[in-house]
């Protein structure tokens, strides 16, 4: 078993989109609707620009592993002078090969690419399997997050 890491390229679109209906379906969403072609459009569009990027563990040509952050910008504070964040999303490994440190090379590899683009930051809504990965990483929780659907 040899495993790679690679950037998440156009050709692998498909199947990384696959992979996060896959991830949403295990995070308990419900909803029936067909999510892909918005997800196409949105990392076809936001790769493109660079404001989405993610990393692909990958292997004999099969995607096991992804992570995914979109780059955001809000005015800037004094937590994060540059208003550069980096969201995380699409963290998911195939139940198959958790707990080989797939996770935490990706987590890694994002990371280092918030800090190359200027982020101040890098945030994310963990799921409950998620939280050790992140507080083992160096993330801290913050409490103050609240949402209002529109």
């Amino acid at each position: 078993m040899s495993i790679s890491y690679e950037k998440l390229t156009e050709a692998k679109l498909k199947p990384f989109v696959a992979l996060r209906i896959t991830q949403l379906r295990e995070e308990g969403a419900t909803e029936e609707l067909d999510l892909a072609p918005a997800l196409r459009d949105y990392y076809h569009r936001h790769l493109a620009d660079g404001s989405f990027v993610s990393w692909l563990a990958v292997e004999d040509g099969r995607i096991i592993g992804t992570s995914g952050m979109s780059i955001v910008e809000k005015p800037p504070w004094f937590g994060c002078p540059s208003g550069r964040i980096g969201l995380l999303s699409s963290m998911y490994t195939d139940p198959n090969y958790r707990r080989r440190g797939i996770a935490k090379a990706l987590l890694g590899r994002v990371v280092e690419e918030a800090r190359g683009q200027g982020c101040g930051v890098v945030q994310i809504t963990a799921s409950d399997m998620g939280v050790l990965l992140y507080a083992d990483f160096g993330f801290e929780k913050n409490g103050n997050f609240m949402q209002y659907r529109l």
